[in-house]
């Protein structure tokens, strides 16, 4: 009886998040309405040492159509080419500029700063705010901005498609959508302006300008290195509604580049993710327990069950085993489940979908990584600058960029 309650146990705990995936993936739809009503939308794109990207990043957006486009690029302190690339783009079309940088002011995170600069050089009613790594489809601003208006919402955040290539690439970044749909409750999210159903990505956020204005923008969150939550809340806490949008068909992006870049890319701000202090321990156990466990126990149940048929021995009861098997068989497919219909719907790789568990475990493993880090107050460093653990405030230069 014992054994029957905890692989139930397991079973819940798998069940959960793979029924809220389920239903998450009807509600996570594509912008629906394909044509906007003229609409002039300022590109701003915060560049630090980005010569790889900015030039395919700037062409994409120029080959928009459907709406008016200007696009504002600030040089974040490049050690690159990156402003060089930007002012050969702008000699050969108006709608390009460049923005110089500035020092960056104590008590803010280079992004945000910005990001918040971007938005102070333009007019325009609706302001995107786009990493520099992200391509977008010729379609994707209409559609967007187009979605915006029939929904009425002051943010609209998408997930582009992530381009994966090395192997902890595949087995992290596809986890994006697995939390993002299991973990949060989207039909909540749409009925309510609460800050606590705030959800968003960093890479990619249409926003009304004087929402974000109101609402105090990019300054509102200076210390964080977390938009893509921090932003939307922001906007919530003062009444504005958010939403996001399936962008795979519409924007594609590669977020790191090696290894290293993936580790220190998610570790920078997981201290205001799921490595936060208070979240940490209740995540980590839920996780074991729903994606880690189940498989392990499936395994170590079906090799116990074929070494007994080996050796001629039985059960003392069958009814036990047999309910013990499907739970376990059940608990599995909880687990499989919501990363098989990802591969599908979000063009990830099928072996990270195999390799969940093990994705899960490299996973917390970040999350307590960086909570380390912060609680022995060693700076957690990311583009070249260190920041104060768990603040995004720069307090100094480091010696590498982790982003390759």
């Amino acid at each position: 009886m014992i054994l029957i309650t905890i692989v139930g146990v397991l079973l819940v705990c798998a069940a959960v998040p793979a029924t809220l995936f389920v239903v998450n993936l009807r509600r996570y739809c594509a912008p629906r309405v394909e044509t906007a009503s003229g609409l002039r939308i300022a590109v701003l794109i915060p560049a630090r040492d980005e010569e790889r990207n900015i030039l395919a990043c700037v062409e994409s957006v120029l080959a928009s159509r459907g709406v008016e486009i200007e696009v504002l690029v600030l040089d974040d302190a490049s050690t690159d080419r990156t402003a060089a690339i930007v002012r050969e783009i702008a000699l050969g079309d108006a709608r390009v500029r460049l923005v110089a940088t500035q020092s960056l002011p104590a008590g803010w995170n280079g992004k945000q700063r910005a990001c918040w600069l971007l938005a102070q050089e333009t007019t325009a009613p609706l302001l995107l705010f786009l990493d520099a790594d992200v391509r977008i489809m010729p379609d994707a601003l209409e559609r967007c901005s187009a979605e915006m208006q029939a929904s009425g919402v002051a943010l609209l955040s998408g997930f582009p498609r992530q381009i994966t290539v090395g192997w902890m690439e595949q087995l992290l970044l596809p986890l994006i959508h697995f939390v993002l749909l299991g973990f949060l409750p989207m039909g909540r999210m749409r009925a309510s302006t609460k800050a606590s159903y705030a959800a968003g990505c960093g890479q990619f956020f249409l926003v009304n300008r004087r929402a974000y204005f109101e609402s105090g923008g990019h300054e509102a969150i200076r210390k964080t290195r977390h938009d893509g939550l921090r932003l939307p809340q922001a906007f919530r806490r003062h009444g504005f509604r958010t939403d996001i949008v399936d962008l795979t068909d519409f924007a594609a992006v590669r977020m790191y580049d090696s290894a290293g870049a993936v580790w220190m890319g998610l570790a920078k701000n997981a201290t205001e993710g799921l490595g936060a202090p208070a979240r940490i321990v209740p995540l980590t156990i839920l996780l074991l327990l729903g994606q880690v466990l189940p498989v392990m126990a499936a395994a170590l149940w079906l090799a116990f069950w074929v070494s007994s048929q080996v050796v001629g021995a039985t059960f003392d009861d069958p009814r036990m085993a047999a309910t013990v098997s499907v739970l376990l068989a059940l608990a599995v497919v909880a687990v499989y489940l919501p990363r098989m219909l990802a591969v599908r719907r979000f063009k990830q790789p099928p072996l990270s979908a195999l390799l969940h568990p093990v994705g899960i475990i490299l996973l917390l493993v970040v999350q307590w990584y960086a909570l380390t880090k912060q609680v022995i107050g060693r700076p957690v460093a990311w583009r070249a600058r260190a920041y104060a653990s768990g603040t995004g405030e720069e307090v100094g230069e480091t010696q590498k960029d982790f982003r390759g």
